[in-house]
This record gives C-alpha cells, sequence and structure tokens, in this order.
C-alpha cells in the first residue's frame, strides 16, 4: 500500500507541475496579447491517510497529535489576474484602453452580450466600430438630431466618416461699430410714385381719322346782290348783309364778307339776289344783317335759307352773328367723353386728331364724325379740346356737346379758349380694387396695358443697392392692392413694430393717390426705396419684355444710417444673406436712439415675397452706453423648404458704441451657425461619449461607450478570443458610462498591454520544471523498491 500510494502522490505531482507549465506557458504566449489577462495556477493538497487521529492531554499525558500521510496534489483554482495592465499610447484614434474596473461589452455570433478588455477597434463596411475580430462594440446610439438615446436598449456604435452631414442653424449674431448720436436724426422718408395709371374699363370714344377734320372757309358773295322789292318792314337806314351756311347739327360755317350796301328811305322788303347756297356738308345757311349805318352787330334776319334770292323783310334781327374765325396756324383735337351730372367723370381721349392747317383768313375747322357714348352708360356728353394757336401742346376744353351730335364747327380765338380747362391725357385713374390687366398706361398719346396675364419680375433698391428680383403671378383677378402689397414686401418696407411702445414713425407703405402708385419707404438714407428705368419685366409666356411705370422720387429721406450684411445659416447649414439697417430715429438730453430694420432676400414665407424679417430700437444714455433694446430678435421664414420655420437668432448689440463718430457705422463680427459639413473626424472621451467633428467645425454626439463590471471578475467564463461571457460565480454585469458606479475610465487613442509579467512567469516555469523533476525521482524511487522486492528469494 505505501509504496503504490507513493507512485500516485507522485503522479499527482507531475500532473500538477504539467498545468503550471501550461498555465505559465499560456501566460508568456499572450505576453503581447492586447487586453490579456495572466492567470495563475492555485494547488492544494489531494487526499490524506490518516494513521490516528491523536489525542487530547490528560493528566497523565501530554497528548498525541494526528498522524496523515498525504496522497498527492490537485489544481484548486486557475486563477485570472484582472490587474491593470500598462497603457501604450496607440496612432489609431479607434482603440480604447480602460483605465481602472470594467469591460467593453460586444456582440457575439448569437447576437449575445460578450466582454472583452482587448480595446483594438476598426471601422466595418456599415461604419460600425467592431473588434478584430469581429464582434461589434454596444452602446448607446443616437437620434435623427444627435441626442444619446439614453432609455434604449444597447445598439451597435456607428463612426460614419465622410458620409454623416450636419448643420448648425444661427443662433446669435456678434455686431459691432458706432451709432453716434452727432449725425442727422430722420424725420423724412423716402417718397417714390409712378405716373398716372388709368383704368381701362372706363368706356373710351373711338379715334377718328384725318379725313373727319376739314378747315373750311367763308362763302363767296363777289356776286352777291341787294334790291327794294317793295314796301316793308325793314327800317330806313344803309345795310349790309352776311351769309353764313349751316351743317344738319346747325353748326355754323365762317361768316362772308359784307356785301349789299343799299340805303332805303322807308320801311321796305329787300330783296338779295345770287347769295351762294349751301354745298357739301352744309345744308342751308343763315342770313344776317347790319345795324341802320351798314355795320355795328350783324344779327339773324333768316335762318335756314336754301334759296339763292332770298328777301329781308325783318323788322329787327335776333341772334347776333359770331364772326369769330381761326388764325392761320396748325390745330389738332381731342375727343372725350363727359358725365354732366355730379359725378363729372371724364374719359381719356382719343387719339390726336390732325393737325388741320389754316392758311386762308376768317376760315373755321368743321369736325365731323364724332363717337357716340353707349347709352345708359357712365356718359352723357362728348367734349372738344383744341390747341392753342401759339402753342401746340397746349389743349384746352373748346366746347361741351349733348350725346346725338356727330359735328362740330371750331372758329374760337384763342382767347376764348385759354382759361377754360386743360385736357386730362390720362383720364380716370386707378383704383385699389382694379383688375391689373385693366390698367392702362400712357406713353405720349399712346395707350397700352402693361400688365397682362403672365409673371411680373421686379427688381427693387434700396439705400441705392439693388434688391433680389420676386416674382407676381398675374391673372384676370390679380388686382392694384395685390400689386402694391407685392412691391411693399419687396421693398420690406416695415409697417408695424413687434413693441407697440416703440410705434415705427412715419408712414410706411403703399397706396394709390391720383391714379399714381405712391410708396412710403422706412426712415432714413440706407432705407430710401427706389425703382429703377427696368426694374419692371412682364412675360406673357413668349418672352418677358420691359415695363417703365415712370417712377420718380417727389422726397428724399435723411437721418443718419448704416448698413451691415452678414450670412447666417438655417437647421440644414443652408446660407442666408441678411441685412441690418440702422437709422437714428430719435434724439434728447439724455438718450439716442437707433431703429434697426432687418431683411433677407432669402425670406421664404408661406404667401407672398415679403423680405422684412425684424425691426426693433437700441437706445444708449448719456455715456455712450446701451440702456434698452426693445427687441433683438430676427425670424426668417422657411415655409417652403425643409428646414426648420422661422429660423430664429438674436442680434448681440453689446459690442455698438454710442459713442460720437463722423459717421455710423456697423459690421457684423461672427455669428454660431454654420453650413452643412461631414464628418471628418472624432474623438472619444474618459466618460465614453464619441464625439463627431464635421468639416464646417460642428461638434455632435455619435455615440455612447458603455462598460460592464462584474462582483466577480475571476468567475466570468473566458470565451477564447480575449472575451469573457457571465459565469455563475461572476454575478450580473452593472452597465455604467466609463468613469461611475466603480468603471474605471476610457482613455482614447490607447490601448492596455497584457498584464504578464515574463520575470515572474519564468520563475514559476523553473519550479515547476524542478517540481517535475522531483516528482519523476520518486517514481524511480519507488519502482527501485519494488525491482528490490522482486529479487528476494525465498
Amino acid at each position: 500500500m505505501g509504496l503504490a500510494s507513493a507512485l500516485s502522490t507522485a503522479l499527482t505531482g507531475l500532473t500538477a507541475a504539467e498545468t503550471t507549465i501550461d498555465v505559465v506557458g499560456n501566460n508568456v504566449a499572450n505576453s503581447n496579447t492586447v487586453g490579456f489577462k495572466a492567470s495563475e495556477a492555485v494547488f492544494a493538497t489531494q487526499f490524506l491517510q490518516t494513521q490516528g487521529l491523536g489525542s487530547s492531554p490528560t493528566a497523565t499525558r501530554g497528548g498525541v497529535n494526528p498522524r496523515q500521510i498525504g496522497l498527492g496534489t490537485k489544481v484548486a483554482e486557475i486563477s485570472p489576474d484582472f490587474q491593470q495592465g500598462t497603457i501604450e499610447i496607440s496612432s489609431n484614434p479607434s482603440d480604447l484602453a480602460i483605465q481602472g474596473d470594467g469591460f467593453f461589452i460586444v456582440q457575439g455570433l448569437q447576437g449575445e452580450q460578450l466582454y472583452t478588455r482587448n480595446g483594438l477597434f476598426k471601422t466595418n463596411s456599415q461604419n460600425e466600430l467592431v473588434t478584430i475580430n469581429g464582434q461589434r462594440l454596444l452602446g448607446q446610439g443616437i437620434d435623427e438630431n444627435f441626442e444619446i438615446q439614453t432609455t434604449e436598449e444597447l445598439v451597435p456604435l456607428t463612426i460614419p466618416l465622410g458620409a454623416s452631414a450636419v448643420a448648425q442653424a444661427t443662433e446669435n449674431v456678434f455686431l459691432e461699430g458706432t451709432f453716434t448720436p452727432t449725425g442727422d436724426v430722420a424725420t423724412l422718408e423716402e417718397i417714390i410714385q409712378s405716373q398716372v395709371l388709368s383704368d381701362g374699363t372706363v368706356e373710351v370714344p373711338a379715334d377718328l381719322s384725318d379725313s373727319d377734320v376739314a378747315g373750311i372757309g367763308a362763302p363767296d358773295v363777289s356776286t352777291s346782290t341787294t334790291s327794294i322789292f317793295g314796301a316793308g318792314s325793314v327800317p330806313a337806314g344803309t345795310y349790309n348783309y352776311k351769309v353764313a351756311w349751316v351743317d344738319a347739327d346747325g353748326n355754323e360755317g365762317p361768316p362772308s364778307a359784307a356785301f349789299g350796301a343799299i340805303t332805303i328811305g322807308g320801311a321796305s322788303e329787300i330783296q338779295l339776289s345770287g347769295v351762294p347756297t349751301a354745298t357739301g356738308d352744309f345744308t342751308s345757311y343763315n342770313l344776317y344783317r347790319s345795324d341802320a349805318t351798314g355795320g355795328g352787330t350783324y344779327t339773324l334776319v333768316a335762318a335756314g335759307q336754301t334759296t339763292a334770292s332770298p328777301t329781308d323783310n325783318a323788322a329787327a334781327g335776333t341772334t347776333a352773328l359770331d364772326e369769330s374765325t381761326l388764325a392761320q396756324a396748325n390745330y389738332s383735337y381731342y375727343v372725350t367723353f363727359y358725365d354732366s351730372t355730379a359725378t363729372g367723370l371724364e374719359s381719356r381721349p382719343t387719339q390726336l386728331i390732325g393737325p388741320e392747317s389754316i392758311t386762308i383768313t376768317g376760315s373755321r375747322i368743321r369736325i365731323e364724325n364724332l363717337p357716340q357714348p353707349t347709352s345708359g352708360g357712365d356718359f352723357d356728353s362728348i367734349r372738344i379740346y383744341r390747341n392753342l394757336s401759339s402753342d401746340d401742346d397746349s389743349f384746352h376744353l373748346l366746347t361741351t356737346l349733348s350725346a346725338g351730335q356727330t359735328s362740330y364747327i371750331d372758329g374760337a380765338a384763342d382767347s376764348a379758349i385759354s382759361g377754360n380747362a386743360q385736357i386730362d391725357l390720362d383720364g380716370p385713374g386707378i383704383s385699389s380694387g382694379l383688375a391689373l390687366v385693366d390698367v392702362v398706361q400712357r406713353d405720349g398719346s399712346t395707350y397700352s396695358n402693361p400688365f397682362v396675364e403672365g409673371t411680373l419680375s421686379f427688381t427693387p433698391r434700396k439705400g441705392g443697392r439693388s434688391l433680389d428680383t420676386k416674382e407676381l403671378t398675374i391673372t384676370t383677378t390679380t388686382t392694384v392692392t395685390d400689386l402694391i402689397e407685392f412691391m411693399e414686401e419687396a421693398f420690406g418696407i416695415q409697417e408695424t413694430s413687434p413693441d407697440p411702445s416703440n410705434p415705427i414713425l412715419g408712414s410706411p407703405g403703399g397706396t394709390v393717390s391720383n391714379g399714381r402708385l405712391l410708396f412710403n419707404s422706412n426712415r432714413g438714407e440706407d432705407a430710401a426705396v427706389g425703382v429703377s428705368l427696368s426694374a419692371f419685366q412682364m412675360d406673357d409666356g413668349t418672352g418677358p419684355s420691359s415695363i417703365n411705370l415712370g417712377f420718380n422720387s417727389t422726397q428724399t429721406a435723411d437721418g443718419e444710417s448704416a448698413v451691415a450684411d452678414f450670412v447666417v445659416f438655417d437647421s440644414l447649414g443652408v446660407p442666408l444673406t441678411v441685412r441690418v439697417t440702422s437709422v437714428l430715429e430719435a434724439r434728447d438730453g439724455n438718450s439716442t436712439t437707433y431703429r434697426w430694420y432687418a431683411d433677407s432676400r432669402d425670406n421664404d414665407p408661406s404667401s407672398g415675397v415679403g423680405i422684412a424679417v425684424g425691426t426693433g430700437t437700441v437706445v444708449f444714455d448719456g455715456e455712450g452706453n446701451i440702456r434698452e433694446v426693445t427687441n433683438a430678435t430676427v425670424s426668417v421664414d422657411r415655409d417652403n423648404v425643409s428646414s426648420s420655420s422661422p429660423l430664429e437668432f438674436e442680434l448681440d448689440f453689446s459690442q455698438i458704441s454710442g459713442l460720437a463718430a463722423d459717421n455710423a457705422s456697423l459690421s457684423a463680427s461672427r455669428q454660431d451657425g454654420s453650413g452643412a459639413g461631414t464628418l471628418s473626424s472624432f474623438i472619444i472621451g474618459e466618460n465614453g461619449r464619441i464625439s463627431g467633428i464635421f468639416t464646417n467645425g460642428v461638434t455632435r454626439d455619435l455615440g455612447q461607450v458603455r462598460l460592464a463590471r462584474f462582483a466577480n471578475n475571476a468567475g466570468l467564463e473566458q470565451r477564447g478570443e480575449n472575451l469573457f461571457s457571465t459565469g455563475v460565480n461572476s454575478g450580473l454585469p452593472i452597465v455604467t458610462d466609463p468613469g461611475s458606479q466603480g468603471s474605471g475610465s476610457i482613455v482614447a487613442g490607447a490601448v492596455e498591454l497584457s498584464n504578464t509579467d515574463i520575470g515572474q512567469n519564468l520563475i514559476e516555469l523553473i519550479l515547476a520544471s524542478t517540481q517535475y523533476r522531483g516528482n519523476t525521482r520518486v517514481i524511480t524511487a519507488v519502482q527501485e523498491l519494488f525491482d528490490e522486492l522482486l529479487a528476494l528469494r525465498r
């Protein structure tokens, strides 16, 4: 029994030595394995052969100890050593090392969670962080707004370099400059107005042709004679006669020369012979007689005559002869329709009629085929205007005719009409509710409709600078009011203030005044609006054509002002141009007030084309320090794009000085937004937070590395490839952020080396070898004893 047990006991020693060598060999083999934890073989005595239990001391004996013989050794535990390994710097930013307790959590092949201290990570084709063996690193992911999802399950962490894009919406714009208190206070706003525009819905008389106007001379009475016919009613005296032809409308032509020169001694009847009868457009003639002296005023003695030999038996004449005739000159005419009732409405005129040249003294001009207003319409009369013989461009009212009269004979001298009203070539002006397609524009004597169905493009000016072109779609229902609102928005005229206690001064906005489009700008030189000759382009589908509405300035803006242009960014990183105009609005003995106006050509409201995006005031005290800012918010609408709307940011006036300077100045020193950028690099903090750095300088969270720690790390089950899984004696994993709840911190760009102690392991290897040789000697000795026993003879 003794020798046999010695063999088995030595065998256990050999086994123990072999185990030690295996463990040491594994430690040494993994001395360069990142995150490797060395193990130690721990042994315990195996079974014991008890030869005596011993006895306790008595009164007569001192006691005996137990007598036991060990039967060998066994491996009690192969214990991994989780002491910290050396941290070594790495050139890869995705390499991680844990300084302290804890394990990286990775995903196994079956989706289970495994644990490792090996921090060699790289990205795969899906931009996921994986171990060198392909296990995905798990942590907390982000949503579309780059917010860490702390309530969600652990997910593979991704770093989409070059793929992910991000932008930073502007929240603050920092301004600098000087708002001098010594400039001119703004008291006047720029006022501009268009030429007179007419209402095309009002009836217009049809044009006449030049053939409808003709000069007419006096009747030729060179062969006309008189004689006494007999007793009659004509009183005694010497008489002369004149003849005037009459047309169908009762219009008289120019009177003839005087003829007759007959003297009668008593009441008589006078016979006339050879009187020229009416021809052409004339149907009869009127006979006029002088007073008894052969001169004086000629009065009508016979009307509507058609015979060449009339008789005069009138005791006295009636209507005095109109002997006016036209001076030798060129004459032109306009014809309008007129409402003689209380409205006084008058149409725009026909095209210019004439000129008709008068070269013979004593002539008149006859106008025929006069246009007639529509029965039951807006007009009941016809008006004729004529130029003065001395001024071809000055047209005065000649006469007003009742509807139905189709001709008129003009013999009025300039002195008779020069005091009359001059013609309004534009006619009834536009009203706010008039359809744009019914607006009429006059260019000299030419009338046209500047607005048609199509697209109107408008490029306004403000502060001497061109603004962006805006477009208005014109249909049959688009009105003048729509045009005014469109132009107000395109100008960026601000009519109301967001702060009722600090209203905008003046009367900014657009309106219709006496048939003109009139616009009042905001106060300040840099807020003055304008319209260039080519500001309007009308496209009816066949191509654009220029419209000149004849805008001109009737009042020039004043006031110290300054302008700053800068770019901000919306939530998609789209650059938006903003212009801030500051104007010296008020000044008293205690303070100076500047008002700012903000415009953005990129403003995109749900309707309209408005560019105004904010206004407010900045008040300085007597020492040039800001005392109050009533509003500093700029709001740019982004309704028709997918970015967050509106983009709101604050203007920071803290660096603006209110001290005296030659001129006001303003500029934007910086803003905190950025355009779209792609992920270019990343860093991982000690707390495991992965922060992405984009090409636009913006930093965003990409994920959160989580660590797991256990109550008993030695209880973990090794799975190979530097992986561990929970064991029955490890306890459940406690998942935390690095640096919290007892977990270690993370060192990025570094790895944890193997904690194998080569020197210690070599010593253990020597001891194990000695142990192995010693046990073989035991076996050899037992074998020799057995041989001796077999060699005994009886």
